[in-house]
């Protein structure tokens, strides 16, 4: 007589036909469906500015609604993984826990895909604008605002940032229309109209 260590599902035998078995060796996996935890591996560069506690929203996982969960772990030591273009790219194992009620997301199973945003910054009542509105001139960070329909050129201070949004600190006032992708035509004082 064999008996599970835990209450769960059958997720994989290890073993098909009848044999003798050595003492310890699996034959099956067995998990709670309900103790599921997101592993996501990210590169290394960003797993640096994760910690534990951080609040994590999960998306594209085939329900109708973002969930929510917090990261429970970063792994303390790195892998090397090959990306699609062939890249080696140095990977940390992120854990994440699951924050919604199981019946939530009760249809995810074990090696599902899902998607996940790690907020690793948040505050409140900030003026932003789209990264690609930004530009360099020489050290410091530029727009192209509008005013009396004419490009303006203007020095921004940039706090925090992602791939899509810069937090503005100084240089811009709210409700100010911004340049985004600028060309090589746009120069101080142009006229411009809004598309």
């Amino acid at each position: 007589m064999i008996h599970a260590p835990i209450d769960g599902v059958v997720l994989k035998r290890l073993r098909e036909s009848e044999a003798v078995v050595a003492a310890g060796e699996p034959l099956l996996e067995v998990a709670d469906p309900a103790a599921l935890e997101i592993v996501s591996d990210l590169l290394s560069t960003d797993a640096v500015k994760v910690r534990a506690g951080q609040n994590v929203l999960i998306e594209q996982w085939g329900g109708d609604h973002t969930l929510e969960g917090k990261v429970r772990r970063v792994e303390p030591s790195g892998f090397t993984k090959i990306s699609a273009l062939g890249v080696e790219e140095q990977r940390v194992n992120v854990i994440v826990d699951f924050q919604d009620p199981h019946a939530a997301w009760e249809a995810l199973g074990d090696g599902f895909r899902v998607e996940i945003r790690i907020v690793v910054w948040e505050r409140d009542d900030v003026l932003k604008v789209p990264v690609s509105s930004l530009f360099r001139q020489g050290d410091d960070w530029a727009v192209f605002a509008v005013g009396e329909g004419k490009a303006r050129l203007g020095k921004v201070e940039v706090g925090q940032r992602n791939d899509l949004e810069a937090e503005v600190l100084s240089g811009l006032a709210e409700g100010e229309q911004v340049i985004v992708h600028p060309s090589d035509k746009v120069t101080d004082g142009v006229g411009v109209a809004a598309r």
